[in-house]
């Protein structure tokens, strides 16, 4: 068949295909579906003579008795329409869906708290989760959390990133990218002059609110973590990934538990003095299984493996009765902070 006659063919078809109102009738029980769903909920239902008025919107006519045969058809399909009668009138609601409001409220609070999400994908998130309540529940949803003043991400383009690092992870491939940190003027400034990290990644993480690629550092061989919302320009690169090995030795909550606040440092097992109110910090830090060895009837004591940062030390000062005392050097180091602490303000 030469181009010509397909074109015709073509035309004619289109030609076939219903418009209009007559399109829209056709498309009823979807309609009837639509309304169901944004008009009801556990606590508002709707009248087979709302339900035909609603339909009008739509150019879609509808009679009782057929009305009686789609919802049927609806809830074979697996909506839960439950039909009530008041007197002589029926009322028909969705009692249960997808998602129950409790659900729905959590997601909006975890999206509207997230500070790795932008201030517009936030909006665009929350629109959707929406759509998976009534018009009323909906209304419920635009409350939620108070994050007047919450540091949102700038990144737009974090959602590629995440994608493509996902990507790699299913493919078990590498990743090349560029890495960027803040500037006094508020301007991205690349790090290495721009240069690509090459990386294969092992795992994405979440700690104190930000997204972190965790993955082995193929220039300097070693395991990294990496700010996905400062990562620029990701891409896959399809080569088998390296780091295999030491990742198979290592448990990711073990990994995320011994860095505070994703600051690495030296890998240490830090022996800390404590008072017994101090037990509440330490095992939501730690969890339940670490052994607190008791001192005296005031204290215990407790061994913890950490990478020793700058930011462990302050999450040690800011505890009330807990005490690094071993081992020495990591005394010292606390030593120094506070003089340079003192230094700068004293």
């Amino acid at each position: 068949m030469d181009n010509t006659s397909e074109q015709k063919t073509e035309n004619q078809e289109k030609k076939k295909i219903v418009r209009g109102p007559r399109l829209n009738q056709k498309l009823k029980i979807m309609y009837l579906m639509k309304i169901l769903l944004e008009e009801t909920d556990e606590d508002h239902d709707l009248t087979l003579n709302e339900i035909v008025e609603k339909l009008k919107a739509y150019n879609v006519t509808a009679e009782r008795k057929s009305l009686y045969s789609d919802i049927e058809n609806l809830r074979t399909f697996g909506l839960d329409i439950i039909g009530m009668q008041y007197g002589k009138t029926y009322h028909y609601k969705v009692a249960s869906r997808q998602f129950q409001l409790v659900e729905l409220k959590l997601l909006v609070d975890a999206v509207q708290s997230s500070r790795f999400i932008t201030e517009k994908k936030s909006d665009e998130l929350i629109a959707k989760l929406e759509s998976y309540a009534s018009k009323y529940e909906a209304k419920k949803l635009a409350r939620q959390v108070n994050v007047n003043g919450r540091v949102k991400t700038m990144n737009e383009r974090i959602y590629y990133s995440v994608d493509k690092i996902h990507e790699a992870l299913n493919e078990e491939s590498q990743i090349k990218f560029q890495y960027f940190t803040w500037t006094a003027d508020k301007k991205m400034e690349l790090k290495h002059g721009g240069a690509y990290y090459s990386v294969s990644p092992w795992a994405l993480c979440w700690d104190d609110e930000k997204y972190y690629l965790v993955g082995y550092d193929n220039r300097e061989y070693k395991i990294k973590h990496f700010r996905v919302d400062k990562m620029a320009d990701v891409s896959v690169v399809y080569e088998e990934r390296e780091g295999k090995e030491g990742f198979s030795k290592m448990q990711m909550s073990e990994y995320t538990n011994r860095l505070f606040g994703m600051f690495d440092g030296n890998l240490e097992t830090v022996t800390l003095l404590c008072e017994n109110h101090a037990a509440n910090v330490i095992i939501d830090r730690f969890g339940t299984d670490i052994p607190l060895m008791k001192t005296d009837a005031e204290h215990f004591t407790v061994r913890v493996r950490v990478s020793v940062s700058k930011l462990f030390l302050s999450w040690i000062m800011a505890i009330p009765g807990v005490k690094i005392v071993a081992p020495e050097h990591t005394v010292d180091m606390m030593k120094s902070e506070i003089k340079r602490l003192q230094e700068m303000y004293l």
